[in-house]
């Protein structure tokens, strides 16, 4: 697919989505929420965002930030956030979210593999479910080139090698599950390349069982697993290779 199209298709998805959205988020009110609403909602959020380690004062970059529940927390935390999406409808959601949490953040609309900044101009940069949208070698390189020396960039991503995590992917009707036509959820091949690009990178593992959550809601049950997980996944890392999610680390 030419990159136009690609474009074209995510842009158009993204807006659909946020309209969507505006009856749930009406006004000031329903767009206001605790930093635990979102750092709990999934259970590879919190552990991600503290690998940025402390953001005060750090010019950070949220990559694709959708509805900027991230870049609200990031700002809260004493950061000087950009945050930018291809989807203008999204972006209007997360400019009301910013004011109603009474936060600054700049936001600006733009391709991510495209970056409308200048080179080593960010400290820390955040993204949620971004580069599996993405072109990854061209996203890899833009991430690498705004990077400063010394910087943290850390990527949650959906994790593709689990076959039977793939049927149900395929198969498994559940809350969420609608996605773009070409978006795929990362491969170690796509790890291969980014690796290229980007000399210091760690990858971990999150919901190996607690990937059933996602049919079984956020219960006793689920919450058990994911304590399971906690400990099956320190102590056989290989099964991180069959993980619903990997959290991506890059230091420069």
């Amino acid at each position: 697919m030419k990159a136009t199209d690609r474009l074209r298709d995510e842009n158009r998805f993204h807006d659909q989505q946020a309209a969507e959205r505006v009856e749930r988020f009406p006004d000031a009110a329903s767009l206001r929420f605790e930093d635990d609403d979102f750092l709990n909602h999934e259970t590879w959020i919190r552990p991600a965002i503290s690998k940025l380690g402390s953001v005060a004062g750090m010019r950070t970059l949220d990559l694709g930030c959708g509805h900027a529940m991230a870049a609200v927390v990031l700002a809260r935390a004493g950061a000087d956030v950009t945050a930018i999406d291809l989807s203008a409808g999204y972006l209007e959601e997360a400019k009301r979210r910013a004011v109603a949490n009474q936060v600054v953040v700049q936001f600006v609309q733009a391709d991510a593999t495209r970056l409308p900044f200048s080179d080593r101009s960010f400290d820390r940069v955040w993204g949620n479910a971004i580069l599996h949208h993405l072109d990854i070698a061209d996203a890899g390189h833009e991430v690498w080139r705004i990077l400063r020396p010394g910087g943290v960039a850390v990527f949650c991503e959906p994790w593709g090698e689990n076959p039977l995590l793939e049927i149900a992917r395929r198969w498994v009707p559940y809350p969420g599950k609608a996605r773009t036509p070409d978006e795929r959820p990362l491969r170690q091949r796509d790890l291969h390349t980014l690796r290229e690009i980007w000399p210091d990178i760690e990858v971990d593992g999150f919901q190996l069982l607690g990937m059933a959550r996602r049919v079984l809601g956020h219960g006793a049950l689920a919450r058990g697993l994911s304590w399971c997980d906690g400990h099956l996944l320190k102590r056989v890392p290989g099964l991180n290779h069959y993980c619903r999610y990997a959290v991506i680390t890059v230091r420069r």
